[in-house]
């Protein structure tokens, strides 16, 4: 069995006088230009600064950005630690059902793989991106900005983190999520995490694109001074372990276009059983689970109950996005899109930006676990896992002492 390495690096953060609310910040996938401004408005220090450049035209922006991270470094404004260091990243929050969580993962670098080399898994099916942006970030600034999200099959690696260590800062997010880290620099720790997530596969939860661009910046790296040393054979991760209490899965639900609501509600009664579901509101994302049904969503706002017909979907996967695609695969024209929130698709819809939304129940635990062993594949955006990481907590070098071109 192939395992993946997992290393401490010397960590790139923000000097400890600065303030991590004022700069820290979401995903760049996830904000909008008005996100932008109001993040640099807090400081201009900000990692969007870095991370979504937008100041100039064209390629200019990634040598901008990668002039203004060498600034900041020179300014003392991001600093690196003295050796190669793990990092705790704990988040406290309430769930949709109300009850208090805290969880924990580490940061550290994980070693990038060959496609279907094993060791890293992909647990869905990714949808086209374009990646050049993220691409030519990372060369110009020669850094990890964000982590991919994986999930340790080894048993025992959240007892391993549970021990805080040296206190790097704290922030609270848009949702009240509160996000801390933590340094961990003891020889003998370091060691015991390195061993166990070295132990078991890592499945990727989130960031297969982020995965996909770590890959072709190593084979550009390789390609170029023929060496296999380098810190792009590692890229940011934060690792947690796939069980129950470290995990807050959501569903990503559909919204659909292309087809009228007549085409899309009569090839959905060959697989389902429909039954009035009324206004939809926010208690429809627990009855979908208390049901075992999809809830479609319509312009008017009120919703229709999709109950799986028995034998209708023997053979497929027990998932609401596989028992979806598979009912409107004879749809060739739908368009189907991603959105999580049930709030957000009833928006959507009675905007007109889809003729129909449909609610999806989230993808349990113990499936995410079988889809790792069996190696098998979800449909696309199976999965929501939250709360999201911020982006600039730490900050992965790569051979920054090399000619950033590759």
């Amino acid at each position: 069995m192939w395992v993946p390495r997992f290393e401490p690096f010397p960590a790139l953060r923000y000097s400890a006088d600065t303030t991590l609310d004022l700069v820290a910040a979401p995903p760049y996938d996830v904000l909008s230009a008005a996100d932008i401004d109001a993040l640099l408005a807090l400081d201009p220090h900000n990692i969007v600064a870095i991370d979504v450049p937008r100041e100039i035209d064209g390629d200019g922006r990634y040598r901008q950005a990668a002039e203004r991270m060498d600034t900041w470094i020179a300014d003392g404004i991001l600093v690196a630690d003295a050796a190669p260091t793990f990092t705790l990243y704990r988040m406290r929050f309430v769930d949709e059902a109300g009850t208090p969580r805290e969880t924990v993962g580490v940061l550290g670098g994980l070693e990038v793989v060959d496609e279907g080399a094993g060791g890293v898994l992909p647990h869905e099916r990714t949808t086209p991106k374009a990646k050049t942006d993220r691409l030519d970030l990372t060369i110009a600034t020669q850094a990890n900005l964000s982590p991919v999200w994986g999930l340790s099959l080894a048993s025992g690696l959240t007892d391993l983190l549970r021990e805080p260590g040296e206190v790097m800062g704290t922030c609270t997010d848009e949702s009240g999520v509160i996000h801390s880290v933590e340094r961990v620099s003891d020889e003998a720790r370091i060691t015991a995490i390195n061993t166990a997530v070295g132990a078991q596969p890592v499945v990727i939860a989130d960031g297969h694109h982020r995965f996909a661009i770590s890959r072709t910046y190593r084979d550009l790296r390789r390609d170029s001074t023929g060496r296999h040393d380098l810190d792009s054979e590692l890229t940011l991760a934060y690792i947690g372990e796939l069980v129950e209490d470290q995990l807050s899965v959501a569903a990503i639900h559909r919204l659909i276009a292309g087809v009228t609501e007549a085409e899309l509600v009569t090839c959905l009664e060959q697989s389902f059983e429909l039954s009035p579901g009324g206004p939809v509101g926010p208690g429809h994302a627990r009855e979908v689970v208390e049901r075992g049904a999809l809830c479609l969503v319509h312009a008017s706002g009120t919703g229709t109950w999709l109950t799986p017909r028995a034998q209708a979907f023997d053979g497929v996967r027990d998932l609401d996005s596989a028992r979806l695609e598979h009912a409107i695969a004879t749809l060739s024209s739908a368009d189907v899109s991603y959105q999580h929130g049930v709030a957000n698709i009833v928006a959507a819809v009675t905007a007109g930006e889809a003729i129909a939304g449909v609610l999806l129940r989230p993808v349990s635990i113990a499936e995410i676990r079988r889809t790792a062993d069996e190696g098998l594949l979800m449909p696309p955006k199976s999965t929501f896992f939250s709360p999201k990481l911020r982006t600039g907590l730490v900050i992965r070098p790569l051979d920054r002492d090399l000619d950033p071109t590759v």
